[in-house]
C-alpha cells in the first residue's frame, strides 16, 4: 500500500507518523520549504520565532501520544502548569481563577468558589453554569452564539468580559456574538470533564518547529517514508470513483490513497475539477476566516511576568506570554485573536498601541529593545454558530481520497489537537481498511 499525503502541516505529519509506524509506505509533499504549516518557526533578524502563539493543554492527548512515538519527551518540550486565569485591567480589580490540584470536577468547583475579582453572585452563577454543563453531559439542544448562551445562563457582563470572552477568543478565535456555543462547550468538556491534568497548560520550552514538525519529519524518513519540500500538488488523479495519485510539476505520484492535509482554501483548488466532490466543495466554499496578530517585544532579560501568561482586558492586546522559558529571557508575545479595528492599522501603529497598553499594565518596565508583528489574516476558519453542519468528514465519496485538517468534523475548533486528531483518524481508517 502506498499513501501520498499533500501538506506537511500538523495534520499531514500526524497522518504520516501514524502510517509510518505501521510500516505503510508514505510520500509526503509540501509546497513550502519547511514543515509545520501555520504552526511553524520562522527566522527573523537571525532569531527564531514562532509564527504566532498556540495555546496547548493537557487535554491534547493525541498530540502528546505522537510526541512520545517520535521520541520527543514531554518534559523536554513543555513546562506543564496548572491552569490559572489571571485577567488584568487598568480600570478595575484583576480577576483570578486558579484551579487547584484536585480531581475533576472538584478542581473546577474550588476554582470558581475561591475566585477573586468577582462578586459572590458572579461566582455563584459561574459555578452554577459549570454544574449545569456537567449534568447535561456538555450537550446543547441546538447551537447558538456563545453570547446568547451566556445570557440564557445568567452570566453577568463582567463574567462574560473577564472570563468567558477571553477563553472563547483563545479557543475559537471568533467573536462572542458569533462563536458556536456547541464548539465552545466541547472545548470546556475536553479541558474540564476528564482528568484533572487535562486542564493543565503546556508552555513550550522549544520553538514550535523543534517540538513536533522537525522530529516528525525525521521519524517519517527513518521509517522509510519520503518527504519532499517545495513540491506543490497540481492536480488529483481521480478516475472511476477512486484516487489513483497526485500530479506535481515533476510528474505523477501513483498511490492507493491520497490525504489532502492542506488548508480548506487549498483543498477547494484541488477538488474543484471533480464533480464527485461537489458536496465538499459547497461546504468549504461557505467557510469564513478570522485573523490572529502577534506582537513580539524584546525587553531586557530581567523583565519577567509573575507567571507564563496573563490576560489583558479593556484594550487591544488580549494575552501576554513570557517566552523566557524558551531560552529568550525578556521576550514577550502579545496575542490578538479575531477581528477588530487593529486590522486597519499598519504594523507601526499596532506596535505603538500595544506598547502603550503594556505601559499601563506594567509601568515599571523599560522601553522594549526591539519589536515586530506577525499577522495571519486567515489564521483559522470562523467557528461561528452552525459551523459543525458545514464541516466535512475525513472520508470522502471518492475511494482512497481523504481530508485531514482542523476544519474537518473533529468537533474541536481550529487547534493543533484538532489537526492532529484528523490526521490520525485518516491513518487509522486507511490501516483498518
Amino acid at each position: 500500500m502506498h499513501v501520498v499525503i499533500i501538506g506537511a502541516g500538523w495534520a499531514g505529519l500526524a497522518a504520516a507518523v501514524e502510517l509510518s509506524r505501521k510500516q505503510i509506505q508514505v510520500t509526503l509533499i509540501e509546497a513550502a520549504q519547511h514543515a509545520g504549516g501555520r504552526a511553524r518557526s520562522v527566522a527573523i533578524r537571525e532569531n527564531i520565532f514562532d509564527n504566532g502563539q498556540h495555546l496547548m493543554m493537557g487535554a491534547y492527548r493525541e498530540m502528546l501520544r505522537l510526541l512520545r512515538i517520535i521520541g520527543m519527551n514531554e518534559e523536554r518540550a513543555f513546562h506543564r502548569r496548572r491552569l490559572c486565569l489571571e485577567m488584568r485591567s487598568p480600570h478595575r480589580d484583576r480577576v483570578r481563577v486558579e484551579f487547584p490540584a484536585r480531581s475533576a470536577p472538584w478542581h473546577v468547583i474550588a476554582g470558581f468558589t475561591n475566585a477573586t475579582g468577582l462578586s459572590r453572585s458572579e461566582r455563584y452563577h459561574a459555578l452554577a453554569l459549570c454544574v449545569r454543563l456537567f449534568f447535561s453531559g456538555f450537550k446543547l439542544d441546538r447551537d447558538a452564539s456563545v453570547a446568547a448562551w451566556l445570557v440564557r445562563n445568567k452570566q453577568s457582563p463582567l463574567l462574560s468580559k473577564a472570563l468567558w470572552e477571553p477563553l472563547c477568543l483563545a479557543a475559537l478565535n471568533t467573536p462572542l456574538d458569533q462563536a458556536s456555543a456547541e464548539v465552545f462547550i466541547r472545548v470546556l468538556r475536553e479541558v474540564f470533564a476528564g482528568r484533572r491534568s487535562d486542564s493543565d497548560m503546556l508552555f513550550p520550552r522549544l520553538d514550535l518547529g523543534s517540538v513536533f514538525p522537525e522530529p516528525a519529519v525525521r521519524f517519517i524518513q527513518a521509517q522509510g517514508g519520503a518527504v519532499h519540500f517545495g513540491e506543490r500538488a497540481q492536480a488529483l488523479d481521480i478516475r472511476d470513483g477512486r484516487m489513483h495519485g497526485v500530479t506535481t510539476r515533476l510528474g505523477k505520484i501513483d498511490a492507493d490513497h491520497g490525504i489532502l492535509a492542506v488548508s480548506a482554501i487549498e483543498c477547494l483548488r484541488l477538488i474543484q475539477p471533480h464533480s464527485s466532490l461537489n458536496d465538499i466543495h459547497r461546504r468549504l466554499s461557505a467557510f469564513r476566516y478570522e485573523p490572529i496578530c502577534t506582537v513580539y517585544l524584546q525587553y531586557p532579560p530581567e523583565v519577567r511576568l509573575a507567571g507564563e501568561m496573563t490576560g489583558l482586558l479593556d484594550g487591544t492586546g488580549q494575552w501576554i506570554l513570557d517566552l523566557g522559558n524558551t531560552g529568550h529571557p525578556g521576550r514577550m508575545a502579545v496575542v490578538i485573536s479575531g477581528p477588530g479595528p487593529h486590522m486597519a492599522w499598519d504594523n507601526d501603529a499596532l506596535i505603538a498601541r500595544i506598547r502603550l497598553e503594556l505601559t499601563q499594565h506594567y509601568p515599571q518596565w523599560p522601553a522594549p529593545l526591539h519589536t515586530f508583528a506577525i499577522r495571519e489574516k486567515r489564521a483559522t476558519y470562523s467557528c461561528h454558530a452552525g459551523i459543525n453542519a458545514l464541516r466535512p468528514a475525513v472520508r470522502t465519496s471518492v475511494q482512497g481520497c481523504w481530508l485531514a485538517g482542523d476544519y474537518t468534523d473533529t468537533g474541536l475548533p481550529a487547534t493543533l489537537e484538532g489537526a492532529v486528531r484528523s490526521g490520525v483518524q485518516c491513518a487509522r481508517q486507511i490501516i483498518s481498511g
